[in-house]
């Protein structure tokens, strides 16, 4: 499950995921995508991973599709999580695309928040 979290920067998308990721928030999420990139900047990511057990098969499908089709589109990323696992894959989320990802615990939400809005 996804929940919409207000950013005061209206180039960040923020967002706090609970459980998994379904079809159905990959696509609540998509328009706010084309709210940034329709004027002419590059979407900044910031998530709060809590419980976060992965993706439905169907929610995965969205999501690649989504990315690839704005993958030049999408700036800096955060991640705000507390497993190893998570950690691991924003090193692997750095690796493979074009922006600049970071990790923080949950006790750095606050130098998380700072790092993205610079």
């Amino acid at each position: 499950m996804i929940q919409i979290i207000n950013s005061k920067n209206e180039q960040v998308i923020a967002i706090k995921i609970r459980d998994d990721i379904n079809k159905k928030d990959v696509q609540k999420i998509h328009p706010l995508i084309h709210n940034i990139t329709n004027k002419g900047m590059k979407v900044r990511w910031y998530f709060e991973l809590e419980d976060f057990t992965g993706y439905d098969l169907n929610g995965l499908w969205a999501d690649l599709k989504v990315d690839a089709a704005h993958f030049n589109e999408y700036g800096k990323m955060v991640m705000v999580g507390d497993k190893k696992w998570q950690e691991l894959a924003t090193e692997a989320t750095d690796f493979f695309t074009g922006s600049e990802v970071r990790f923080f615990e949950p006790h750095q939400k606050e130098k998380a928040k700072q790092w993205i809005n610079k």
